[in-house]
């Protein structure tokens, strides 16, 4: 049996999406979400019968189709499928001796299965986790550079709707032995200081104010530095004097000293890729660049 998921986070039990695959006799079983029938435009959706068989998916429809039993909202793929695992087998191959297909699962396997096996809808709202403090099932699409940013920046509200200290479902992920954050200088205009952020472990923010921040392992920040409502990457550098408003740094990028970024739409976008909502992506080829 095999499990993939697109680009989200969530917090989900697996087992009983498991369960329901073994238990339907499902070719695939495809997680979903309910969204409001209005929203419903912007994502595949699911057509399903009373028992929750798919019978059509439909990507991004203008007319899409309500649940049954709830007129007002829609089933929409969270991209993340279960196969039977030789059943997946069997399809790639099909896909790939298939001319003009684009190898992908949303636009060409999942179609192609809805139409030709057994597709089972498994709603996100019966497996999903929350702690106490979480009052909605949490789920975010975090395919583009702006639902990156908030997906992350929201981790720096006083209670954020994603739990990362729950320790009845606790995150199991790659860590490295590393020094706790430091930080150091206390002199007016170069004191070391976060407020409503997260600092990883390596990092020394040295004579620098952080404010909503998230800070990946191993960074090192300047002084007379200001950094808001930022994603800053591991093992970067950030200069003296650099002033950082909403901006995503790329693994290992070095900041020059005095360095500004937003304060000018313009010469912002000029220079690094900036989005509608005023997010800056920096990437050490982009800071090449401006030598």
């Amino acid at each position: 049996m095999v499990v993939l998921a697109g680009d989200h986070v969530y917090k989900m039990d697996y087992e009983l999406m498991l369960l329901q695959h073994v238990e339907s006799g499902a070719d695939v079983t495809i997680g979903c979400l309910e969204v409001p029938l209005a929203d419903a435009g912007a994502f595949g959706i699911m057509a399903v019968d009373q028992n929750d068989v798919v019978t059509a998916f439909l990507e991004k429809p203008a007319d899409p189709p309500a649940m049954p039993g709830m007129p007002d909202m829609a089933l929409a793929s969270m991209g993340i499928y279960v196969f039977r695992t030789k059943r997946l087998f069997e399809e790639l191959r099909r896909d790939a001796a298939t001319p003009g297909s684009s190898r992908d699962f949303g636009k060409d396997i999942i179609p192609y299965l809805v139409k030709n096996a057994k597709a089972v809808a498994h709603r996100f709202s019966d497996s999903c986790v929350r702690s106490g403090s979480e009052k909605n099932a949490y789920w975010r699409d975090v395919g583009t550079i702006d639902a990156y940013w908030e997906a992350n920046i929201d981790l720096t509200d006083v209670t954020p709707q994603l739990d990362l200290y729950d320790r009845s479902w606790p995150l199991w992920t790659y860590a490295e032995i590393t020094p706790p954050a430091k930080f150091v200088h206390d002199l007016d205009g170069r004191r070391g200081s976060a407020v409503a952020s997260l600092v990883s472990g390596d990092c020394i923010i040295s004579g620098s104010h952080l404010r909503r921040c998230l800070i990946f392992t191993g960074v090192r920040s300047n002084s007379f530095s200001r950094i808001e409502e930022s994603l800053v990457l591991p093992h970067c550098t950030i200069g003296r004097g650099v002033q950082l408003f909403r901006v995503v740094l790329d693994r290992g990028v070095n900041i020059p000293q005095g360095l500004v970024v937003g304060e000018d739409p313009k010469l912002d976008a000029q220079r690094f890729r900036r989005t509608d909502k005023g997010v800056c992506l920096i990437t050490q080829a982009m800071i090449d660049r401006l030598v």
